[in-house]
Parts: structure tokens; C-alpha cells; sequence
């Protein structure tokens, strides 16, 4: 496998930096370290001694996560509900955690959208994810972490095992996550009907919603629901951009080979990116971007996002495999088409 990092495929913020060989282990001069802490069911990544985000798999969640994100000055993008209660957050969707990968029907099996709230005589329906292994890991110029998992229905039975390969780096003003992620069907065939939640996903702080005067639900300082029937939307400024030049609430339910969601935080402008890959199944994917902050890319719900137009149901025969592959770039920078075109194709050219 070639990991490529052209200047422009992570310079949306500031100068290149350079991938090289890979040293195992966290030393004190690794760019990247990885550090496993099994007991605390979490993977810890800093770059250059600096938190940038963890692999967790805790027991009040149904799936492992990547969580929380930061961006280079160490300003956290990603949501803190369910596991943090944060002043002014939306408490909607529990299963919106981190950045994750399900699916919201697999074998009739609800992946997506399970979590502690399922009431007891839904649970039968949904699947859930569990953390099997770490098999690998490695720190140095970038950081590498290899991990096991089964997509488990209710009743026990496993369908999927999923292997999926992280690769992080950073350089000044710029984060990358690479998931590399396969599925592979056991002794029964693997259904994914066309649906609307799936498969990439991220849920984004306030900041980086689409404003919205809709009335919701809010958390207060102390962690308390409050009920806002016209939204504050001081400091709210996200802008979804594809690569097809849709924008806003105009991103959802279109293709594109990349989408962006720019805003200020605070002083910093960021810039979260989502790279689709040309080999991935449904390529380019569907944009499952939401105003409210859920970003999220979904290349099996062609049916729902083309209004019947288009229709995949992709499946899995017993005993085969299929690989997803995406890079998330968190950059200190309003990024524009032309870089982040120039990271796609860095991004396209770098698995084959």
C-alpha cells in the first residue's frame, strides 16, 4: 500500500509536511504516538504531545468511536452528547457520537440508530458493534492503530466482521484521520438495503450547524435540558460546500466526490473535510449533511437520496469482503474547491 501526501492534500491551512517511514511504539520523539490503554477501553492519539482525538469503545455506547476530534490549536469539532454535557448543545440524537461507521439496515437490523434510549421492545431490532481486538499499532512520523470488531445482532449471532485500519497524521493547521474499514460476511448473505442513516458519520459542535430558528432542546451549563423556542444563534456559522458546488441545506441528499463544512470557532476558522474514495461501492457517495450537525456520508441509500430514481441495495455473498475507505481533514482555515480537490485526488491516488 502507497500512503501519499501531496503539499496540497493537507496544506489547507499552512506548509506541507512530509510522511516517512513508520518507527513502532510511542517514543518520546515520535511525531504521532498511539497509545493503548485497554482498561479504560481507549486508544489515545496526540501529535507532537498534543491531544488530537481517541478510539474509544465504552459500554454506554453501541458502536467504538472516534472521540473527540480537535483541530491542530486543540479546539474540539465534534459534539460532546452523549459522553459530555456541554452548555448549549443540542441533546437530540444519542447515537450521534464522535465520528463512527454503521448502517441503519443490515439484515432487517437497525445499526445506526441503537443506543442506551432504544426502548426494551425495539432492542431486538437493532445491531450493534463490538470491540474485538487491537491487532496493531504503531507510532512515528504518522500513527497507524489496527482493530477487530463484530457487527452483532440481538440474539448474539455475528454477521459481519469488520477489520478497519486508522492512519493519523498533522501538520501545522491540519489534522487527518484515513478509516479504512472491511466488512466480511460469514456463513449467511449480508443485506444493505437502500436507507437514508448511514455509513460515515460525524456530529459537529454548535458552532458548526447551519443557523436554524427552529424551535429545540438545549443543554444549560449544569447539563440540564432547556427548551429554546427561538434558537441563539450567536456564534452559529457552518457552511456545507460539495464538490458539485452544492451549498448549505443544498448539500443533503446529493453526490459528490468531497464535501466541506467551513465555519468560525470562536477566533479559529475550521474546516472539516470528507474525502470519498473512487473504489468504494456507490462512489460518488450521497451527502447525509443536516443543518443541525450531523455530516455524514452515505453511499447505500441511492433509492432514498434519488427519490426511487436510483437504486443499489448492495449485499455481501457468505464468506466475501468489501472495504470503505475515507479521509476526514480538520484543517485552521476556511478551505476553497481548489486544495481541496488537489486532496482528493492525493487521497484517490493514495489506496488503489
Amino acid at each position: 500500500m502507497r500512503i501519499s501526501i501531496a503539499g496540497a492534500s493537507l496544506t489547507l491551512a499552512a506548509a506541507a509536511f512530509i510522511t516517512s517511514l513508520v518507527i513502532a511504539g510511542p517514543r518520546p520523539n515520535d511525531h504521532v504516538t498511539v497509545t493503548v490503554d485497554e482498561s479504560s477501553r481507549r486508544v489515545d492519539i496526540a501529535i507532537d504531545g498534543k491531544p488530537f482525538t481517541s478510539y474509544i469503545w465504552p459500554t454506554t455506547l453501541k458502536k467504538p468511536v472516534l472521540y473527540p476530534l480537535r483541530t491542530d490549536k486543540g479546539t474540539i469539532v465534534t459534539r460532546g452528547y452523549p459522553l459530555e454535557q456541554r452548555p448549549g448543545e443540542r441533546i437530540d440524537h444519542p447515537h450521534h457520537a464522535g465520528l463512527w461507521f454503521n448502517y441503519e439496515d443490515v439484515n432487517g437490523l437497525d445499526f445506526w440508530n441503537n443506543s442506551d434510549a432504544i426502548k426494551p421492545d425495539q432492542a431486538p431490532k437493532m445491531g450493534t458493534i463490538l470491540h474485538r481486538s487491537i491487532t496493531s499499532t504503531k507510532s512515528g512520523q504518522q500513527g497507524e492503530l489496527d482493530i477487530d470488531a463484530d457487527w452483532v445482532a440481538f440474539d448474539k449471532k455475528v454477521l459481519l466482521n469488520e477489520h478497519t485500519h486508522f492512519v493519523f497524521r498533522g501538520g501545522p493547521g491540519v489534522r487527518s484521520v484515513d478509516r479504512i474499514t472491511t466488512l466480511h460476511a460469514l456463513d449467511t448473505k449480508v443485506n444493505f438495503p437502500d436507507a437514508k442513516d448511514g455509513m460515515l458519520g460525524l456530529r459537529v459542535i454548535r458552532a458548526l450547524e447551519i443557523p436554524s430558528d427552529k424551535p429545540e432542546v438545549y443543554t444549560d451549563a449544569s447539563g440540564h435540558p432547556t427548551t429554546v423556542a427561538k434558537l441563539d444563534n450567536t456564534g452559529v456559522n457552518g457552511a456545507y460546500l460539495t464538490s458539485e458546488g452544492k451549498k448549505g441545506d443544498a448539500a443533503w441528499g446529493t453526490r459528490g466526490r468531497w464535501c466541506i463544512l467551513s465555519g468560525m470557532v470562536g477566533s479559529e476558522p475550521v474546516t472539516i473535510t470528507i474525502l470519498d474514495h473512487p473504489a468504494n461501492p456507490g462512489f460518488p457517495t450521497y451527502w447525509h449533511a443536516r443543518g443541525y450537525g450531523l455530516f455524514a456520508a452515505n453511499p447505500l441509500g441511492q433509492k432514498i437520496f434519488s427519490n426511487g430514481k436510483e437504486e443499489l441495495n448492495f449485499s455481501l455473498a457468505p464468506q466475501t469482503s468489501v472495504t470503505f475507505r475515507y479521509r476526514i481533514l480538520i484543517s485552521s482555515a476556511i478551505a476553497t474547491p481548489k486544495p481541496t480537490e488537489a486532496a482528493y485526488k492525493d487521497f484517490a491516488a493514495a489506496y488503489r
